[in-house]
């Protein structure tokens, strides 16, 4: 599973639950961070890349940072998406997570969710000749994650990602105190998880984070559909 955010906090504080679970269940997890959180009103670049590394670290993930245009300047670009679709091309995921493409949220996250959203269909172009080095990959499924309120797709039905086990609420947890730059004057730890008590009550459960596809999602079987959010 690849999973990309424009700052070094947005994967953790967005879905980070989610990356639990699966990383719990034994499935590999990739951070791509596309910006260094220069911009931040609290912290260093610096401090907020051990910061990333550390929550990755926590939540059983890799990490990496690449460079695009920087912290709140990020532009929609055919040579950036082409860099995304080279990294999907590189570890060949089956699942790929992006901040949603809403608009009133930070320009990064939309963005991004644009810019990757384009990578995974320049990522299965055999003919693109900035990408002749590596064999094009097609991915399965494209999700996208609201990092804040704002950012929950109006327009696209949810699935909601049961994150109520205690070890992942530990590990995501963990995970976001890990921020403490951006932690030590607003408490987003508590927001994140009270966002996800509300999910989890409108689905008779705990805790749940919401994944919004890209696409419709298929099944071979109804038996792999999971259960509806809304209790009849």
């Amino acid at each position: 599973m690849l999973i990309f955010g424009a700052h070094p906090d947005d994967i953790e504080f967005g879905c980070g639950g989610v990356i639990a679970v699966e990383t719990q269940s034994g499935r590999k997890a990739h951070f791509v961070v596309c910006s260094h959180g220069e911009a931040a009103t609290h912290g260093t670049p610096e401090q907020r890349e051990a910061e990333a590394t550390g929550a990755a670290n926590k939540l059983g993930a890799s990490i990496e940072f690449i460079e695009l245009d920087g912290d709140s300047h990020l532009e929609l670009r055919a040579a950036h998406a082409i860099k995304l679709a080279e990294i999907i091309r590189r570890l060949r995921p089956s699942t790929v997570l992006a901040p949603t493409v809403a608009e009133n949220q930070h320009s990064d996250h939309s963005r991004l969710g644009k810019l990757v959203r384009d990578a995974a269909r320049i990522a299965r172009y055999g003919g693109l000749k900035e990408l002749r080095a590596l064999e094009s990959h097609s991915i399965e499924q494209l999700f996208f994650y609201a990092v804040t309120p704002d950012g929950e797709q109006q327009d696209t039905t949810p699935i909601f990602i049961d994150v109520s086990a205690p070890t992942v609420l530990s590990a995501w947890t963990d995970a976001m105190n890990a921020h403490a730059s951006q932690s030590a004057t607003r408490n987003y730890v508590e927001l994140q998880l009270t966002r996800a008590r509300l999910l989890g009550a409108r689905a008779g459960i705990e805790y749940a984070i919401a994944l919004y596809p890209n696409e419709p999602l298929v099944f071979k079987s109804l038996s792999q559909a999971g259960k509806g959010a809304r209790k009849f």
